[in-house]
């Protein structure tokens, strides 16, 4: 699978250009080719040691099992997106990585988290290159939804070194990571630095996970809800009777589950719905086989109605795409463009293409797939 080297809206292009004109000179070129092939090249089945590159995917090897340690080589000038944790890098020349996890509690103890009203946000990684001055940016996810009352000015970089803790400023944050022009590397990851006398619930992204007991008479279901974090979601192991910290859950039941069941996540702020899925009997038979599912762009749109609606930012490329290719005409695009606010416009949007058929709905996630390939991503992993 190939990736574009970066992804650029006109609010970003000036700052990111300052970073390297001749990488992003270069990148703009190539934009338009290489996203064209987003959509007809990602795969559900990703595999966790691949990073998605301009030239195809890059393999990075295992070095330190124990370590849960990486490293590989970028060969060329680009973006690399490691699509498994979120973690990304624009590089200017052919640079070698190194990566592994790290782990928040041994650096950070819970007393002072609360003390100083720091919040983990993302993953630790401990991050090297060689040579150091060839990555332009590198992308640090986070698990923080930045919709509502989330400052980004509480976004910090924790860096974990010898004199211990430093924290930097992010040189920007987008949805589902924050960026460090010319980094310096280290243990690192991201901190919310919460003001005091803030007394606010901070929105999280998060996984669902869902798993049951069967049994003849009541089939038990567990549900969790984990944060995004990749070193979480790959390490998770779950047990009725763990030793150490149980991660908490929902538990219920569904009798014999002759018929199938619905499950809905409700946010009792908003009474807005923010999860749901269906639960069939034959999904909990043992030694059901599960085909592999031939991806559709229109029923990705479609599945993923709200959480595009709420999360798509500026649709300005996106219409002039819709446009172009004869799915949108001019009173359209601006009914669209007349919606008083952001998630507005996006539900005019989703919904005007939706009655337009499979067709309208292909080109619009291919838009999709050009413009915001990280969220576009992010909603495929949740599917997996």
């Amino acid at each position: 699978m190939r990736i574009p080297t970066s992804s650029i809206s006109e609010d970003q292009e000036s700052s990111e250009e300052q970073v390297s004109g001749a990488v992003y000179s270069e990148m703009h070129q190539m934009i338009s080719s290489i996203y064209a092939e987003l959509h007809f090249m990602f795969k559900q089945d990703y595999k966790y040691d691949q990073f998605l590159g301009p030239e195809g995917n890059v393999d990075a090897e295992l070095i330190n099992k124990s370590a849960n340690k990486y490293s590989l080589r970028f060969p060329t000038a680009g973006w690399y997106l490691w699509s498994a944790t979120g973690l990304g890098f624009v590089v200017r020349d052919m640079v070698t990585v190194t990566i592994a996890f790290g782990s928040w509690s041994q650096h950070l103890g819970l007393d002072l988290q609360h003390h100083e009203q720091w919040l983990v946000a993302g993953p630790l990684f401990a991050v090297t290159a060689e040579p150091e001055e060839a990555v332009a940016e590198i992308h640090l996810p986070h698990f923080i939804s930045l919709q509502g009352e989330v400052d980004v000015s509480w976004f910090l970089v924790a860096h974990f070194k010898d004199e211990g803790m430093v924290l930097q400023r992010p040189s920007r944050v987008e949805p589902f990571y924050a960026v460090l022009e010319n980094p310096s590397f280290s243990l690192m990851g991201i901190l919310l630095r919460i003001a005091r006398g803030t007394r606010l619930s901070i929105p999280i992204t998060s996984n669902t996970l869902l798993y049951f007991h069967p049994h003849p008479e009541d089939v038990k279901f567990h549900l969790y809800l984990v944060p995004s974090d990749a070193l979480l979601t790959k390490e998770l192991k779950l047990s009725y009777r763990s030793p150490g910290e149980i991660q908490p859950f929902s538990k219920f039941y569904a009798g014999q589950m002759k018929e199938p069941i619905q499950l809905e996540i409700t946010d009792k702020r908003h009474g807005t719905l923010v999860w749901k899925t269906v639960v069939k009997p034959v999904d909990i038979q043992l030694g059901a086989a599960s085909a592999p599912r031939t991806f559709s762009g229109a029923v990705f749109v479609r599945e993923n109605h709200r959480q595009l609606q709420a999360r798509v930012g500026d649709l300005k490329g996106v219409l002039d795409d819709l446009q172009d290719n004869e799915v949108l005409a001019e009173n359209e695009k601006e009914l669209v463009e007349q919606a008083k606010t952001r998630q507005s416009k996006n539900d005019t949007l989703l919904t005007m293409v939706e009655k337009k058929g499979d067709r309208a709905l292909e080109l619009l996630f291919r838009s999709l797939s050009e413009r915001d390939p990280y969220l576009v991503s992010y909603l495929r992993q949740l599917s997996l």
